[in-house]
């Protein structure tokens, strides 16, 4: 009989041992690293822990364009003959829509992209002069009460009188890193009182281009006294520069290569930190 119980208590203690094994072994199990886990998980959380501390920093140092940009034409039909042949077969250097201004609308959706607030004068000063039959000499005239009424109803850090040069594209085009651009000239009045400070503007808006593409403005071109518009509106506000976009044999790709650089430009000169 003891040999029986000694037998009996050894088999119950087996039986004990076996059922606590079976009870734990789950709960050790799930404190045991998963090795096969570990890598995938790090391999999707890291990345966007990444992207979102790069977005982080970039806000936070990233130079902002501030300030607002008018762009008008007071010679609205002034057009290229590339573009005016390609669209009605013949070669013009007017044209009542494939014109200047609409280089313009290019222009204000390229700064808007470099973050710059830009509008366009909502006009055509050639077709109000045609049907009220004022002569073509009086265009800055008859434009400037429409240019007035936007400058005393706000404030802008540049505003943009865009035209199109008579001259040939063999002075009025520059190739650069194999691409070619449309060259600018800048003309500024000095026959009033704000010509010392759109002379600067317009100095500044010169050195950022050139920083960008050597070569792609001409001149700064001022004029005044006897027998010359020594004003072109530009008495209206201090920040107004006249700015000769390429020349009537300019294409389409040479302008809207010009047009990216002005919009970089301006960004650049309205950036604050």
């Amino acid at each position: 009989m003891e040999d029986g119980g000694i037998i009996m208590k050894k088999t119950l203690k087996i039986w004990m041992s076996i059922i606590f094994l079976l009870f734990i072994f789950p709960v050790v199990l799930q404190f045991l690293p998963k090795q096969s886990n570990i890598p995938s998980t790090l391999s999707l959380k890291e990345p966007s822990m990444i992207v979102y501390a790069s977005n982080v920093l970039e806000e936070d140092i990233q130079p902002k364009a501030e300030g607002n940009v008018l762009i008008y034409s007071t010679h609205s039909h002034e057009a290229y003959e590339p573009i005016t042949k390609a669209v009605d077969g013949k070669v013009a250097a007017s044209h009542h829509s494939e014109n200047i201004v609409k280089v313009g609308g290019k222009l204000k959706d390229n700064l808007l992209v470099n973050g710059v607030t830009a509008e366009q004068l909502d006009i055509d000063i050639v077709k109000i002069m045609q049907q009220k039959k004022i002569p073509y000499h009086r265009s800055y005239a008859a434009i400037r009460p429409y240019v007035e009424e936007k400058v005393k109803s706000k404030s802008y850090d540049l505003v943009i009188d865009l035209h199109r040069d008579s001259l040939g594209p063999s002075r009025t085009t520059i190739t650069h890193n194999n691409q070619r651009y449309a060259k600018v000239a800048f003309v500024v009045g000095r026959d009033h009182p704000f010509f010392e400070k759109n002379l600067t503007k317009a100095k500044q808006l010169k050195s950022e281009m050139d920083k960008r593409v050597p070569g792609i403005t001409r001149e700064i071109i001022v004029k005044g006294g006897r027998g010359v518009d020594g004003k072109y509106n530009q008495d209206l506000d201090t920040s107004m520069i006249l700015v000769e976009l390429g020349g009537v044999g300019n294409n389409e790709a040479e302008l809207n290569q010009t047009v990216s650089i002005i919009g970089e430009s301006v960004s650049a000169l309205l950036t604050v930190q």
